[in-house]
């Protein structure tokens, strides 16, 4: 690998989005690696077109339950060892994680919770946030260099949402949650994103309803986190929210990394 395009999406049920022109998509963006997020599929469910697909590896992990959860990767290149927990039961049980070593960084394609539905919900959420946090942290202390993208399913500043004062006590902008992205940032991961743009508006997820896509009515709470050993490979990082499909739109990033 040297000049690479990592993109991350949250696909909201890969397979919808397969009947949208979800592998057209794919093949007109040819990104070195994709991330998929709540896919909502078990390997069972999907259709042969997704599992070999032409010049990707593909692996996928979900939860027992069907039609939940699930995340995916495609790469061009094989990785390493390919691994889809933390080693934690209490959290490890949901489909929320593929980590893939390659001989240069280590990736980590994470869906993590979403704590609106009740105050369990919200704690696992922040649980799991801690657990990630650990590992994350073990795997930096060792010297890895680290990519992080998905669905964080928090926004971290008011710049990040439209509607900062009426969500200030929803799950997704709590304080707890908002601390809690400082205190990653604090250990030395970066939210790439806005090294490269730091404007306004700039949102990857719209409720379903009221127009809010039209109008624009969002939150940013898809993300690449990268380790600060990394910096400096990071070439652009953007947003794709021309593309649809999902409520969600993807994301992106390129580097330069040998």
């Amino acid at each position: 690998m040297s000049n690479l395009k990592i993109l991350s999406w949250n696909i909201n049920g890969i397979r919808a989005a397969l009947n949208k022109g979800f592998l057209k998509w794919l093949a007109e963006e040819k990104p070195d690696i994709l991330c998929l997020q709540e896919t909502k599929a078990h390997l069972d469910q999907l259709d042969t077109k997704l599992l070999e697909v032409e010049g990707y590896y593909t692996f996928w992990e979900y939860p027992e339950r069907k039609g939940y959860s699930g995340v995916a990767l495609f790469s061009r290149e094989k990785p390493l060892a390919i691994n889809t927990n933390f080693g934690e039961n209490k959290i490890d049980t949901e489909g929320r994680v593929i980590i893939a070593t390659y001989p240069q960084f280590t990736l980590m394609n994470i869906y993590f919770p979403n704590g609106k539905q009740n105050n369990e919900r919200l704690k696992y959420k922040m649980d799991f946030y801690d657990v990630f946090l650990s590992f994350a942290d073990m795997l930096k202390e060792q010297g890895g260099k680290i990519i992080v993208c998905g669905d964080v399913n928090t926004a971290h500043e008011e710049i990040d949402l439209a509607r900062p004062k009426e969500n200030s006590r929803v799950s997704g902008f709590l304080p707890e949650e908002r601390a809690w992205i400082d205190k990653l940032i604090s250990h030395g991961f970066i939210d790439i994103f806005r090294k490269f743009n730091d404007k306004p508006n700039q949102y990857t997820w719209w409720a379903m309803k009221s127009g809010a896509r039209e109008r624009n009515v969002g939150w940013r709470i898809d993300y690449f986190f990268i380790s600060d050993n990394l910096d400096s490979n990071i070439t652009n990082a953007f947003l794709m929210p021309e593309v649809t499909g999902s409520d969600h739109c993807p994301i992106g990033i390129t580097a330069r990394i040998d």
